[in-house]
């Protein structure tokens, strides 16, 4: 499913993890090694890379994560069938409003997990809701 097909269907949330608020402290650590031979601004570009190569995405019906920047890694769940949300946050994580989904279906061990997504208890309670609809 491709991103203009989730608009098509009304997205409910379409989020890439966030550089800052998720990591203010080391945020503030590759600034402060810009001047050492570019040290910072490289790992700043690597970090960048990184979120904006991951995807969380949701409709009335699917949960759509993708992850990749040149090969893609995607996985789709049915509202329906997910059974368990857990939200992890740590104290900064939530003051900033960030924190990392693991969607649970069937099994033992997460199909989806995102870390650093911003308003991650918004997800839940969508998911929650669109369970309920039906």
């Amino acid at each position: 499913m491709s991103k203009d097909t989730i608009e098509q269907q009304g997205a409910l949330y379409d989020e890439h993890p966030a550089m800052f608020k998720n990591n203010p402290l080391g945020f503030i650590l590759c600034l402060v090694l810009i001047p050492a031979f570019g040290l910072g601004l490289l790992i700043l570009l690597w970090w960048y890379l990184q979120t904006k190569s991951s995807r969380l995405s949701m409709n009335d019906s699917e949960i759509l994560f993708e992850k990749g920047l040149l090969s893609k890694e995607r996985a789709e769940i049915s509202i329906n069938s997910v059974r368990t949300i857990r939200v992890k946050q740590s104290f900064f994580n939530r003051i900033f409003g960030v924190g990392t989904l693991e969607i649970f279906t069937a099994g033992d061990s997460p199909e989806i997990v995102a870390t650093g997504m911003p308003e991650p208890n918004r997800v839940r309670e969508l998911i929650k809701l669109g369970q309920n609809d039906d």
